[in-house]
């Protein structure tokens, strides 16, 4: 027996109200910061309005390629379907945000050592991120997030009223381990260029949606390298690190 039209479209709506959530924050990102130059460092904002930030360019970049696994974990729920998808992404975002805290850290300190040796560090920003796309930790969240379904069976086995922030969480989890380095590559390119948010999010999804995945990541990694070295002389390439010109979008 198939499903009927009905019963599709609802399986359907977890993952677009995820791309509504997407395309929301892509707004308030484009409206709020789309005439920025690129930008060092934190903005200079406080770490409370730096997280906020944050987490909006998050959702803005790496909801659209968690929908099909939201919509996938929807089909194993048959009760309070809404509200327990919303207690998946609150858990999922909360994993981003929470990875802000290192990313405040860590652009503090990029911005630092950019006064001194711009260039140096935003070669070594390329070529870690380089090198991360080909370690077998990438490969293993990127398989997780390519293929969940023993996820979906994992998750099936939490029991009590914070299973779903469980799933979110954990799933959330996997996305960071398998996209924090191409995350990294906005220091150098400007934390706030539209342009780089705009290509590292197609990228993310390709990685994780593409039939070729694999090989966009292992892609990736090598044109990394290339700018690792390319950096040296085009400082231009790493606006962000380098106080180049490249607007944000």
């Amino acid at each position: 027996m198939t499903d009927g039209p009905v019963t599709g479209r609802r399986r359907a709506r977890p993952a677009g109200l995820l791309l509504v959530a997407a395309a929301v924050a892509w707004s308030w990102v484009v409206t709020r910061w789309g005439g920025m130059q690129a930008t060092t460092a934190t903005m200079g904002l406080g770490l409370p309005a730096f997280l906020g930030v944050w987490t909006l360019m998050m959702a803005a970049m790496m909801l659209p390629s968690t929908a099909p696994v939201a919509a996938l974990y929807a089909r194993t729920i048959t009760v309070h379907r809404s509200r327990r998808m919303v207690a998946f992404t609150v858990a999922y975002l909360l994993v981003w945000a929470v990875a802000g805290l290192p990313a405040y850290a860590l652009a503090m300190g990029l911005g630092r050592a950019a006064t001194a040796a711009g260039t140096a560090v935003a070669a070594a920003v390329f070529a870690v991120c380089g090198v991360y796309q080909f370690t077998p930790l990438k490969d293993r969240c990127l398989a997780r997030c390519r293929s969940p379904i023993g996820l979906m069976l994992r998750y099936a086995s939490y029991q009590g009223r914070s299973r779903d922030l469980r799933a979110g969480a954990h799933h959330g989890a996997f996305c960071l381990g398998c996209c924090w380095s191409l995350m990294m590559l906005l220091a150098a390119f400007g934390l706030m260029n539209l342009w780089a948010m705009v290509v590292l999010a197609v990228v993310i999804t390709a990685e994780k949606l593409a039939p070729a995945g694999r090989l966009v990541a292992r892609a990736v990694g090598t044109v990394s390298f290339a700018l690792a070295a390319a950096v040296f002389w085009v400082p231009t390439l790493a606006p962000g690190l380098t106080g180049g010109g490249m607007a944000g979008m």
